[in-house]
């Protein structure tokens, strides 16, 4: 193996195939390279195991458009019985959250909420051979292989796990964030989570906001008037604690950008739900999910800041355990912040998500890594910070 650092320069050592494993064929290829597979890309989408709408055409393709500039990320495209059945961005990076320390790692960006590849059901194990087959051969200077925002315990990390075997591997972060996957209704579940004066409350709010002016739900599956929605959510979003704190997706041109074709590319392929209210046609409280069943996510979602007192932003999340009802979704992962103050407090149910970090190359790589990893743990146990 080729190595740019001479303390690198080890022996492969390639695990052997495991059984069931089926044939595959994996290479890294610039990213631009897919945009003429779109079509298999979204065939894709649909056979896999699991969900990842940011790993989706319509999603990674502008993200890497906008904001993929800064570092080079390539593809790793995996092709399973004569077709596409497993992808993942990847990147080469110097440092490890500010540690100057290579490693390869999937590649996220601050609006994209799952790192899990989008693997073809049922090749699961034969993916996993051949990205950890791949990352011992190609690692050049990298340390190990980091996957970031794993979704832990799923069919994607089950397959990972099978073909570990002896390979040194630590979840070095671990997050639990809000779920929303029930059998109840949407009456019964928010009973559930909330207690009568807290539901008594949230009528009461109703009711006032109801004094203000003409007040009407709106619930969108297609793209009506659908960049004017685009524009106001952006307009709600700047206009309250995120645009001041510079997080706002119109502080930016590159997220503008992303949000309004991301939006657009659901929306062609009925991969999006807007739901709103509105107050005297002004909408109030917003919220894009992106839906991929048998999952959902909550994407994105604002609130006009000058009506807190009627708390929009918690009657938005009672007219959205609508979900619920739906048949052809299972669950809606919340993207938000472990320990959110107000999603928390309704969903109940809890996802878990993780950082990895694996082993790659030689004996000497691999001890190099289990050194580096124990003393990751030692000096902090909950993992690096972003």
């Amino acid at each position: 193996m080729h190595s740019s650092s001479p303390l690198l320069r080890d022996e492969i050592a390639v695990e052997p195939a495991v059984a069931g494993a089926g044939e595959g064929r994996i290479t890294d290829v610039p990213w631009r390279a897919m945009e003429g597979e779109i079509a298999a890309w979204d065939a894709l989408a649909q056979r896999a195991s699991e969900p990842n709408p940011f790993f989706e055409s319509w999603y990674l393709l502008p993200s890497l458009r906008h904001l993929g500039s800064a570092e080079c990320v390539s593809l790793l495209r995996f092709e399973w019985n004569g077709r596409l059945a497993g992808l993942l961005p990847i990147v080469r990076s110097r440092r490890y959250y500010g540690w100057p320390v290579p490693n390869l790692a999937g590649w996220l960006h601050a609006n994209a909420f799952l790192g899990t590849p989008l693997v073809e059901r049922g090749a699961e194990v034969a993916f996993w051979q051949a990205v950890l087959h791949w990352a011992d051969t190609s690692c050049g200077a990298a340390l190990f292989l980091h996957l970031r925002a794993m979704a832990l315990d799923g069919p994607v990390h089950r397959g990972l796990l099978a073909v570990l075997g002896p390979r040194a591997a630590e979840i070095v972060h671990r997050e639990e964030r809000a779920l929303l996957h029930s059998a109840l209704s949407p009456d019964a579940y928010l009973e559930g989570s909330l207690s009568g004066k807290k539901r008594k409350e949230i009528r009461r709010q109703w009711n006032r906001l109801g004094e203000q002016g003409h007040v009407t739900i709106e619930r969108c599956r297609d793209d009506r008037e659908l960049e004017q929605w685009a524009r106001e959510f952006l307009s709600l979003e700047a206009a309250g604690w995120k645009g001041l704190a510079g997080s706002a997706l119109a502080n930016m041109d590159a997220t503008r950008r992303l949000f309004g074709e991301a939006l657009a590319g659901a929306a062609a392929r009925g991969r999006l739900e807007r739901l709103a209210i509105r107050l005297d046609g002004k909408p109030i409280a917003m919220l894009a999910t992106f839906v991929t069943p048998p999952g959902a996510f909550s994407y994105k979602t604002a609130f006009d800041e000058q009506f807190a007192r009627f708390s929009p932003g918690v009657l938005l999340q009672r007219e959205y355990l609508d979900m619920l009802d739906r048949p052809e979704i299972d669950w809606t992962d919340s993207c938000a912040a472990e320990d959110h103050p107000m999603i928390d407090h309704i969903w109940r149910e809890r996802r878990a998500v993780g950082r990895l970090s694996i082993a790659i190359g030689g004996r000497l790589r691999r001890a190099l890594f289990h050194r580096f990893v124990a003393a990751e743990l030692a000096r902090n146990p909950a993992g690096p910070s972003a």
